[in-house]
């Protein structure tokens, strides 16, 4: 999964940020985990340590999924879509928590009757997380 040279990187649509968007995928279930945002460096840092890596827009940082949760992800393919503005991260969620919530991922909730609810279950505090 690496690259020689940067060229794979001119493939993409950066937004005005530079930015592109990313979403994490359980490699075996298919489940929908997250979604977060890439820049350059973000990329080749994910592609070079097998592991996801994201750029924070409200830190304005690099950040290792995991990194303070222990909550890693580990690559196991990465796809581009289409249109070149989106990347698809397939992976496996070490410790099953995707979410800061505590949930296996950040799509817990569903649009029914007019309201959002959520449906799927916290499965580990995350005072307990974040301590």
């Amino acid at each position: 999964m690496t690259s020689n040279s940067d060229d794979y990187l001119s493939e993409i649509k950066w937004n005005k940020d530079g930015l592109v968007a990313a979403i994490a995928q359980d490699h075996k279930s298919g489940q929908v985990l997250m979604q977060a945002w890439m820049n350059r460096q973000a990329l080749q840092l994910t592609i070079a340590e097998q592991q996801a890596v994201y750029w924070s827009r409200s830190r304005q940082t690099l950040w290792r999924k995991g990194e303070t949760s222990g909550h890693r992800q580990k690559l196991h393919e990465l796809r581009l879509d289409c249109d070149g503005d989106a990347v698809l991260l397939s992976v496996e969620q070490l410790g099953g928590i995707a979410c800061h919530t505590g949930r296996k991922s950040c799509f817990y909730k569903r649009f029914s009757a007019g309201n959002w609810a959520e449906v799927d279950p916290i499965l580990k505090d995350p005072q307990q997380i974040y301590k």
